[in-house]
């Protein structure tokens, strides 16, 4: 079943990436499963050497891939932005997106709320490497390097914020993004909910979110100044 189910896929890819697609995929999932997984996706994703663009962009080549550079998809601008700050979709950029899009990408289009089992993504990233030539991010050699990112101990999303102090230390914020909510080019931070916004903020600590600036400011903070932020723009009426 498997060795016919990899041979289909090398046939379909016009051979692309049967050389490795048997040994290699294992370090990260079981593509096999994967596919399984991928059901849920094809509603509006395609993939494959005849795949268009449906309700969202086509999935093939997926690695090694500029965020937004499919020519004639509407990406959203919070998408548009993120590829044009240099995000690149990578076992473990997509990995973050695949467990949480808002995460990665604030105002992403994405329709689905995220995929929680790290098991399940890694089979779906080992299905979408299939159709991808560009995996040179994805070692032969096991076990490949990724984890379940933005990684925070429990102990962090439990912090509880400080609104007060939060809003001492908004200026630095309120100096691109605006405290009414409004969208001038730069996304809204305003009635976040404040585990995606403390998660958005590791994860620019964490290198996963490309913006050089946010992730300098990121890395400035403290856990607490990070929580009493999020308290304090989700409290915001815009």
């Amino acid at each position: 079943m498997r060795e016919a189910f990899f041979l289909a896929l090398a046939l379909a890819t016009g051979g692309a990436g049967a050389g490795w697609a048997e040994t290699a995929v294992s370090a990260i999932g079981d593509a096999e499963r994967g596919a399984d997984i991928w059901i849920f996706c094809s509603g509006c994703h395609q993939i494959g050497p005849d795949a268009e663009i449906g309700i969202g962009p086509p999935l093939t080549g997926i690695f090694g891939r500029r965020a937004a550079s499919v020519d004639g998809f509407p990406y959203s601008r919070s998408m548009t932005r993120a590829g044009r700050d240099g995000l690149t979709w990578t076992l473990e950029t997509l990995d973050a997106y695949i467990e949480n899009p808002r995460v990665l990408v604030s105002g992403t289009r994405m329709s689905f709320d995220g995929l929680e089992d790290a098991g399940e993504r890694a089979d779906l990233l080992a299905f979408l490497r299939v159709y991808s030539d560009k995996p040179s991010n994805i070692p032969e050699a096991a076990p490949t390097a990724r984890a379940d990112v933005p990684t925070l101990p429990p102990e962090t999303l439990a912090i509880v914020g400080d609104r007060a102090y939060g809003e001492y230390l908004s200026s630095e914020c309120t100096t691109c993004h605006q405290r009414d909510g409004s969208d001038k080019g730069i996304p809204s931070i305003v009635l976040w909910p404040e585990e995606n916004f403390v998660l958005a903020m590791h994860a620019y600590r964490q290198k996963l979110r490309p913006h050089p600036v946010m992730q300098m400011m990121a890395g400035r903070l403290t856990d607490e100044e990070i929580a009493a932020l999020a308290a304090y723009f989700g409290s915001l009426t815009p």
